[in-house]
């Protein structure tokens, strides 16, 4: 395996068990507000993470090949993430009328958690 496809699946999962751990705080946040907020946090940041996880997966799950399949992978993997995420607000909001508030909260705060996950790494690879 080559050191930045190795590095890639774990800077995947580093960002997938912070955005966890972030989102159950802040569900446990609105925890007095009602359950229903702490759903809807959950499903929010339920899909940007399971969405992150399903972009990583497919970006880096082809192997060596050319830049071109590369680039199709990281695209489709992209799209994907965001359909998932996508479905899942309206499913959570639509469907389920849960606060959008509270969803959009979950997206917001596991978005942010990705991207110091990932800002984490220096140069080096030293963390």
């Amino acid at each position: 395996m080559l050191t930045s496809v190795a590095e890639g699946w774990r800077l995947v999962r580093r960002a997938l068990i912070w955005q966890v751990v972030a989102v159950a705080v802040l569900a446990l946040a609105f925890l007095p507000v009602g359950a229903a907020w702490s759903l809807a946090a959950l499903a929010g940041g339920g899909a940007i993470a399971i969405g992150g996880a399903l972009s990583g997966a497919l970006a880096l799950g082809g192997g060596v090949g050319p830049a071109t399949g590369a680039l199709m992978r990281m695209v489709l993997g992209l799209a994907v993430k965001w359909v998932v995420v996508v479905a899942a607000l309206v499913l959570a909001v639509g469907v389920a009328r849960l606060p959008a508030l509270a969803a959009l909260a979950g997206v917001v705060v596991a978005l942010v958690v990705q991207m110091l996950a990932m800002a984490g790494v220096t140069r080096n690879g030293k963390h």
